[in-house]
């Protein structure tokens, strides 16, 4: 990938997370905490296909164990446009284990970067988290969100 092509996807990558953050946040500020996972998860799902945004929900992701490919191993929550992944969650609070299920999944599909998003807490922006997967560079990223870079173990 030549530098034209690294920015353009840059680029690309910086506009679906701005979409993403957008329609999770009115989906937040509509419906509010305490519904069931899969309730925002279709209705995310609805409102980036209306964006414009190729979505597909309950994404396998498998696993290769002693050469085998498990197809069945993992299920991630939302594959946007094939390059950024939505792991969802509705629970009062996030646990360090949940970006590190995401960072799993993302290694496993070879994606650079993902969003943890929490419909159970109080505020969106307490809810929401970008993690990094790999030599992804979104310090400068003008999309104002929680990051998470777990290969660190460190906020970014």
């Amino acid at each position: 990938m030549n530098s034209h092509e690294g920015t353009k996807a840059r680029r690309d990558t910086e506009e679906i997370s701005r979409i993403v953050v957008d329609c999770a946040f009115h989906l937040h500020k509509e419906l509010g905490p305490g519904l069931l996972e899969t309730v925002y998860e279709v209705v995310l799902a609805k409102r980036l296909e209306k964006a414009g945004l190729k979505v597909e929900r309950q994404k396998p992701v498998p696993i290769v164990v002693d050469g085998i490919i498990f197809n069945e191993g993992f299920r991630a929550d939302l594959l946007v446009n094939e390059s950024l992944l939505i792991e969802l969650k509705s629970v009062e609070t996030l646990l360090p284990v949940h970006s590190k299920q995401l960072l799993t999944y993302l290694r496993l599909l070879n994606l650079p970067m993902g969003f943890l998003i929490n419909f159970g807490g109080e505020t969106f922006k307490e809810g929401v988290k970008r993690v990094v997967s790999g030599p992804l560079a979104l310090d400068s990223s003008p999309l104002r969100v929680n990051r998470t870079s777990l290969r660190k173990g460190m906020s970014v």
